[in-house]
């Protein structure tokens, strides 16, 4: 059951990463540590690993040492991730782009909140 819900981790991070242009961490960390109990350098670490090729390899590799990925989580969430940045990317494309920095904008206030203010 927990590979059904990394893998559609991975497809809504992916969305709105071809939605939003931003990297996945900015998806995948809040929502490992505020969803699925990872510590923060687990999130971190999780996170490098699902994308490796070809960025974060060093980092995820040291992480990794430090016992600081979750492998199983990475596999899953870097699958949905790949077809859901491509779904994302595509169906944003005709999205007036004042309504799209609006919607980029109150995601982060959203995400800088509840990081700071919440568990």
């Amino acid at each position: 059951m927990n590979q059904v819900l990394y893998l559609i981790l991975g497809l809504v991070a992916g969305v709105l990463s071809g939605v939003f242009g931003i990297g996945g961490g900015t998806i995948l960390i809040p929502a490992l540590v505020f969803l699925f109990g990872l510590t923060q350098h687990q999130a971190q670490g999780t996170t490098l690993a699902l994308m490796v090729p070809p960025i974060g390899l060093l980092a995820a590799i040291r992480y990794y040492q430090a016992g600081n990925v979750k492998l199983n989580i990475a596999a899953f969430a870097c699958l949905g991730f790949f077809f859901g940045a491509l779904l994302g990317a595509h169906y944003i494309q005709n999205v007036p782009d004042p309504i799209l920095k609006r919607f980029f904008g109150i995601f982060m206030v959203i995400i800088g909140t509840r990081m700071i203010f919440f568990k």
